[in-house]
């Protein structure tokens, strides 16, 4: 999405008016950048915008203050039209203190000629080596092209807030309202909102921070700028993806959520603890990662289908239960929130790379059904899917989302219940005489699920190789054909998906295949040089096992295919990469030898989510080759 201005004077103040424009807020860790963020986001949704908010985290939970790899805060991308992903580089940023900015100009994440905010309280810092930092700080951003504006943020928050650390934020939520012409009453209405649950008191100290902000700006700002909304026809909810995959769990009718806080995860589990019981389910936090999958898994057996929730190293130390769940025939759904890897890796930042472990990762052959959400939406309806798909199997469904998904903030329409999405009441009545608790159907490999107590059902679950019923056997035979009714599984469900659509032509030079959080993007880029004659199209796939049928047929119809990922792949420009040793992307290995096409790859693992322009470079020189 490109910008469009377009500027009209109001008095000695400019006004102008933008297609678009992206807005950072950084401070030191518990300073309020994040929530200023995402409040500034949810006003912009509620005035009838397109939002994408990313939140900026840093590692490590509490680093030093003032420095440059503490940056914590929120990007924000308002737009006049529907925003898929957070854009390309910052418009603006409003900086506590110079430090923090220093690590994303050092990561090429602000426009040339940036709007700067820089809170102007370390320039007579009595720390002489503190106000030296800053004067050259903010004279080498001057240097560098940069539009710095110096604001007294905690000066002016000292005349309302003894602390005044802690209304910064509000204060900056203020001027960014007068700045992008956002109702001041909505904004009262928000923070009311996000301090609901504190004092009055609280909350009234928060609107005279905010409305201090807002009379600042309308003082001291000659230029302002108005990005056109359209009010929403159905109503809107706004929300990240963990709470929209916790509110998913809810619509679900699943009962329990069992699992261990990790990043970036845990708060899909914080949302659920705070409301899960008015619907009644239980959050159970359990005493580690593979105590969490054990509790799903027996709860499960007893006719609860139930979810657990992880991230990378969390989804490690489940497998053995996972596998377990596998070998027994136990709904499960479990739900992985990517972070980059391997072993702690970057706990708070975006990767891929946990495909492969989804789909492969056991001792044994375990058959699991892989989806991925690409959209916050997706985080919502992909765990009604998942829930159905795992009863009606008798299997385990891993969803995978990231990071990115998880925190960023998005508007979409509210869901209307509808009970289909339940799960129908479980049949307790006698179990036929002759039924076998794995009595598998020759052609689709389900069988009946059995649940403890049920008359006529009574058989030993076990995780050692069985027959029908359930006794331990380890002949030949008998191994084999367990191990092929739990595959049938998988290609009956594939029987039921339809083939993914196309995003742009149905023919052409180049298809970009991607899955999950990169959607966004890759559309945004394809639809950029599209605009242009180029013929490029995408598809986004949202099962990776099974994989929807007909891609080897929508790939026939194009010259190249490649994938977008954020995962690793050898680049071939590499002296020493060759076609013999160069290795592939996630899903461009699982493309090559599914569909038997060449198909390439290109992946970016900086912890960050890829930008357009950077997806569009890529496919333009793709195609130039």
């Amino acid at each position: 999405m490109t910008s469009q201005n377009t500027s009209t004077q109001a008095g000695s103040k400019t006004i102008t008016t933008l297609k678009e424009h992206i807005i950072e807020i950084i401070s030191d860790s518990g300073e309020g950048a994040q929530r200023c963020g995402q409040s500034l986001g949810s006003i912009a949704a509620r005035m009838g915008n397109g939002i994408w908010t990313t939140e900026i985290i840093p590692a490590e939970i509490r680093p030093p203050a003032r420095s440059v790899a503490g940056a914590s805060g929120n990007r924000i991308r308002i737009g006049s039209g529907y925003i898929t992903n957070g854009g390309d580089q910052t418009d603006l940023v409003v900086a506590f203190n110079e430090q923090v900015l220093l690590g994303r100009v050092r990561d090429r994440e602000l426009k040339p000629g940036c709007i700067i905010f820089l809170e102007s309280l370390w320039r007579k810092h009595p720390d002489l080596n503190i106000s030296m930092a800053y004067i050259e700080t903010h004279d080498r951003l001057v240097a560098a092209g940069y539009r710095v504006i110096e604001i007294p943020m905690e000066q002016e928050c000292q005349l309302l807030n003894a602390d005044p650390k802690r209304g910064k934020n509000m204060f900056v939520l203020g001027m960014l309202c007068y700045l992008y012409s956002f109702e001041l009453q909505m904004a009262r209405d928000q923070i009311a909102l996000t301090f609901g649950k504190k004092a009055q008191s609280i909350i009234d100290a928060n609107v005279k921070l905010l409305e201090a902000g807002y009379q600042w700006g309308e003082s001291h700002l000659d230029f302002s700028f108005r990005i056109p909304a359209t009010p929403a026809q159905q109503p809107q909810i706004v929300t990240n993806g963990n709470t929209s995959l916790a509110l998913g769990v809810m619509a679900s009718g699943m009962e329990l959520c069992s699992m261990y806080p990790i990043t970036p995860a845990t708060s899909a589990s914080h949302y659920l603890s705070e409301v899960f019981e008015k619907v009644g389910g239980i959050v159970h936090q359990a005493e580690d990662e593979i105590a969490a999958c054990a509790f799903a898994i027996g709860a499960s057996y007893a006719s609860k289908c139930t979810i657990t929730i992880t991230s990378g190293p969390g989804y490690s130390l489940k497998q053995e239960a996972i596998g377990l769940a596998v070998m027994a025939e136990i709904p499960l759904v479990v739900v992985n929130v990517q972070r980059g890897g391997p072993s702690t890796g970057q706990p708070t930042k975006v990767e891929q790379g946990d495909l492969m472990c989804a789909i492969f990762g056991s001792h044994g052959d375990a058959p699991k059904v892989v989806m991925a959400p690409a959209t916050i939406e997706d985080c919502f309806y992909s765990i009604i899917t998942a829930r159905k798909i795992a009863e009606a199997f008798n299997m385990v469904v891993v969803v995978l989302t990231d990071a990115s998904l998880s925190s960023s903030q998005q508007p979409f329409t509210r869901p209307v219940f509808n009970e289909s999405w339940l799960a129908p009441p479980f049949d307790q009545s006698p179990v036929p005489e002759g039924a076998r608790p794995y009595d598998w159907d020759a052609t689709t490999g389900l069988a009946r699920r059995f649940i403890p107590g049920q008359p006529g059902g009574m058989h030993t679950v076990t995780g050692l190789a069985h027959d029908r019923d359930s006794h331990v056997a380890y002949d030949p035979d008998i191994n084999q054909e367990s191990l092929r009714a739990r595959s049938l599984k998988l290609a009956a469900l594939q029987k039921t998906l339809t083939a993914p659509e196309v995003f742009g032509g149905d023919s052409g030079d180049l298809l970009v295949v991607g899955w999950g959080s990169t959607k966004g993007a890759i559309e945004e880029a394809v639809e950029s040089l599209r605009a242009e004659g180029k013929k490029v199209s995408s598809i986004h796939l949202r099962f990776l096992m099974p994989m929807q049928p007909g891609i080897k047929e929508i790939m026939q119809r194009f010259k190249q295919v490649m994938t977008i990922e954020i995962n690793w792949s050898d680049s071939p420009d590499e002296e020493i990469i060759d076609e013999s040793n160069r290795r592939y992307s996630s899903l461009a290995i699982l493309l090559r030898s599914r569909c038997l096409i060449d198909v390439d790859c290109w992946s970016e693992v900086r912890g960050q989510p890829i930008k357009p322009s950077t997806i569009r470079r890529v496919l333009l020189a793709k195609l130039n080759k």
